[in-house]
C-alpha cells in the first residue's frame, strides 16, 4: 500500500471516529464557533485611514534650536516647502496648474455667487442662505439680494464717511453682508461680540475707534454712547420687518446732528431696484483693511483687540479647506450651520470656507457659547455645525442620561469598540437601531449630521473636552466630531485634530491634534518646563500666515505626544 493510501486511510478513520464521538455539546460549540466566524467576516470593515497616519499625526524638524523643541508641521506642509498662504485664486480661463492669488473675502463672495468651478457632479452649483427665525419660519436669501445689500451699505457708509465701523450683530446674513461690504468699498471691520454690558460696549468702540455702528434696536446703548464716545458719527439699525412702521431716524434731544442715523431697510428700499446688483470690478482692487476682532477671555478680563489682514484671513479659510480629505471636504450638497458666535474667528473661518466651498448656510440668532444645539438647528437639516464645548458638553450629559439601561450601555460599548478598535464610524445596523430614538435631537433630518466642529480657546473660560466624550458625541450624533485650539491672534485654529481619530485615552482633556497647513507650531523652554530628546514641553508658540503678526506665543504649557498632536501639559 504506498503513502497516499495510507494518508487516505487515516484521514478516513479520523472523520469515522469525530462523527461517532458526535452529541449535542459538539454542535453547540461547531455553531458558536461559525457563528462568530461568520459575523467577524460579514461586520469586517477597513479602517477610515491608515493606522500610520494616526501614529505619527506631524511633521517634526530634523533639529533644534536651544531652549526650544523641534519645530511642528501639518504632514500635508512639510519642511522646506511654504505654508498655505491663501486661497489660490485663478483668473477666468486658467490653467489649472498655473499659480493663483492669495485671495481675500472679496473673492470668497465672488465664489458663492459664481457657483461651484470643480469638474464633477457639483460643477455650477450654488449654495443658498437661510435666516431661520424658527421651525415655521425658515426664509431663503437670494444671493443675489445679498449682493445688493453689500453694495448698497458700503456705498452709503463710504458717503457718509465712514471707515471703521463696528459690527454689534447676532449671526445673521446682515452680519455677513456688512463684513463683506467692508471689504468691497475699503473699510475696516471690527467684530464685537454681542450681549456685552454697555461699559464693555463703549470700551471696545474707543479702543477700536470706530466710526460707524450697525446693530440691532434695544441691544445697542444708543443714548449713552453718543453721550460718552464723540468718537460716533453714523448709526445703522438692523430692524425686523415688524418694526420697520416706526421712527428709527429719531436722534434723541441735545446731540443734533452730530450723528447720522438710519435703518438698514431704509438704505436697502430707497434705491432703485437695478442699483447696486453688480459687484465692484476686479480690476485695480487694492488690498482690503484689516478686521478688527476682541477676544473675549476669562469672566472679568479685558477683551484683548487684535487686527487680523486679507491675508490672515484667507490663509485660515484655505487650511480649513485642506484639512479635511477630498472626498469628505465641505460641497454643495452640505448645509452649513454656525451654531456659534461669527466674533469667534474660528466660527468665522469655517462659515467662509463654507460660502467658498459653495455649500448653502443657515444663520440662526440663538447661537452663541451655551446654545442648545436643537434650538439653534430648529426647522433647518445641517449636515455640518460648529458649535461651543459647554454646548456640546450639554448635548452629552443629556444623551448620556437617557442611555442608562443595561442594553443600551452595551450597544454603546459595541459602537465604541467599532471606533477604537476597528478604526471606523459606526455604521447602522439591528442593534445600534435600539438606541436611535435616544439620538439628541439635532434638526429636522435625524441621520443628516455628518461633521462637528468645536475648539479650546486659549485664556477663555470653555470647559475641557476628553476624548472618551468626543467619542460619545460621535456616536449620539453620528457624526464625526474635530477638536481644534485656538487663539486671539491666530484666525482659525492653531491645531487641530484629524477627521479620522476617533481614538479613546484616559484624559480629562483631549489632544489637540496637530497643526493645520497655515501654522507650525513649537515648545519654548520655561523656568519649569524644559525640553529634551526624551520630552517636548514648554510654551506654545505659533508661526504662520495666518498669525496676526506672523508669530505669537500663547502663554500657556503645553506637550507633545508621542503621536506628535499638541496636548496641554
Amino acid at each position: 500500500m504506498g503513502v497516499f493510501d495510507n494518508a487516505m486511510l487515516k484521514l478516513d478513520e479520523s472523520i469515522a471516529s469525530l462523527f461517532t464521538q458526535w452529541n449535542g455539546y459538539t454542535t453547540l460549540i461547531v455553531t458558536i464557533f461559525l457563528g462568530f466566524l461568520t459575523y467577524q467576516v460579514a461586520t469586517r470593515r477597513e479602517p477610515d485611514t491608515h493606522p500610520m497616519l494616526l501614529a505619527r499625526q506631524a511633521d517634526a524638524s530634523r533639529v533644534r534650536q536651544e531652549g526650544e523643541s523641534p519645530v511642528y508641521r501639518s504632514q500635508a506642509a512639510p519642511h522646506g516647502m511654504p505654508l498655505n498662504p491663501g486661497l489660490n485664486v485663478k483668473a477666468p480661463g486658467a490653467s489649472k496648474w498655473s499659480q493663483g492669488r492669495n485671495g481675500d473675502l472679496r473673492d470668497i463672495w465672488r465664489q458663492a455667487v459664481a457657483g461651484s468651478q470643480e469638474e464633477g457632479k457639483y460643477q455650477g452649483l450654488k449654495g443658498r442662505i437661510y435666516t431661520v427665525y424658527g421651525s415655521e419660519n425658515v426664509i431663503e436669501d437670494k444671493l443675489e439680494d445679498i449682493t445688493r445689500q453689500i453694495n448698497l451699505i458700503g456705498q452709503h457708509i463710504s458717503k457718509q464717511g465712514g471707515k471703521r465701523v463696528a459690527i454689534y450683530l447676532p449671526n445673521s446674513v446682515e452680519y455677513m453682508a456688512t463684513l463683506f461690504a467692508c471689504s468691497f468699498y475699503d473699510l475696516t471691520a471690527i467684530l464685537l461680540p454681542f450681549d456685552q454690558a454697555e461699559d464693555a460696549i463703549l470700551s471696545m468702540l474707543r479702543r477700536s475707534a470706530a466710526d460707524t455702528v450697525v446693530t440691532l434696536p434695544g441691544a445697542f446703548p444708543f443714548e449713552s454712547a453718543v453721550k460718552n464716545y464723540p468718537g460716533l458719527k453714523q448709526l445703522i439699525w438692523v430692524v425686523d420687518e415688524g418694526s420697520n412702521h416706526l421712527d428709527w431716524d429719531e436722534v434723541p434731544k441735545g446731540i443734533g446732528g452730530r450723528v447720522n442715523v438710519s435703518t438698514w431697510q431704509e438704505i436697502i428700499n430707497e434705491q432703485p431696484a437695478a442699483a447696486g446688483t453688480q459687484l465692484p470690478a476686479l480690476e485695480g482692487q487694492k488690498e482690503p483693511q484689516d478686521i478688527t476682532v476682541f477676544w473675549e477671555g476669562k469672566p472679568g478680563v479685558e477683551e484683548q483687540m487684535v487686527n487680523f489682514t486679507a491675508g490672515n484671513l484667507a490663509s485660515a479659510v484655505a487650511a480649513q479647506i485642506f484639512a479635511i480629505p477630498t472626498v469628505r471636504r465641505i460641497n454643495p450638497s452640505d448645509l452649513f450651520l454656525p451654531a456659534e458666535s461669527l466674533a469667534n474667528t474660528y466660527t468665522l473661518v469655517l462659515t467662509l470656507a463654507a460660502l467658498y466651498s459653495n455649500a448653502s448656510v443657515a444663520f440662526n440668532s440663538v447661537a452663541g457659547k451655551a446654545a442648545d444645539l436643537g434650538v439653534a438647528t430648529v426647522g433647518v437639516a445641517p449636515t455640518i455645525i460648529v458649535a461651543s464645548p459647554a454646548t456640546l458638553l450639554k448635548t452629552h450629559s443629556e444623551a448620556k442620561a437617557r442611555h442608562s439601561s443595561f442594553l443600551t450601555r452595551t450597544v454603546h460599548k459595541l459602537q465604541t469598540l467599532t471606533m477604537t478598535q476597528s478604526g471606523s464610524l459606526p455604521k447602522p445596523t439591528f442593534y445600534s437601531k435600539l438606541n436611535d430614538k435616544l439620538r439628541p435631537s439635532i434638526g429636522v433630518r435625524p441621520g443628516s449630521l455628518r461633521l462637528i466642529y468645536t475648539a479650546e480657546r486659549v485664556g477663555g473660560d470653555t470647559p475641557p473636552l476628553s476624548s472618551s466624550v468626543l467619542s460619545d458625541l460621535r456616536i449620539y450624533t453620528g457624526a464625526r466630531v474635530v477638536y481644534a485650539l485656538t487663539a486671539a491672534k491666530v484666525a482659525g485654529a492653531v491645531t487641530q485634530t484629524g477627521f479620522y481619530d476617533y481614538r479613546v485615552a484616559d484624559d480629562e482633556r483631549s489632544h489637540f491634534g496637530a497643526p493645520l497647513t497655515s501654522t507650525e507650531i513649537w515648545l519654548k523652554d520655561t523656568r519649569e518646563h524644559k525640553s529634551s530628546d526624551d520630552k517636548n514641553v514648554g510654551e506654545i508658540v505659533v508661526r504662520g500666515p495666518s498669525v496676526s503678526g506672523g508669530e505669537t506665543g500663547l502663554g500657556v504649557v503645553g506637550v507633545i505626544r508621542d503621536d506628535n498632536t499638541l496636548a496641554y501639559l
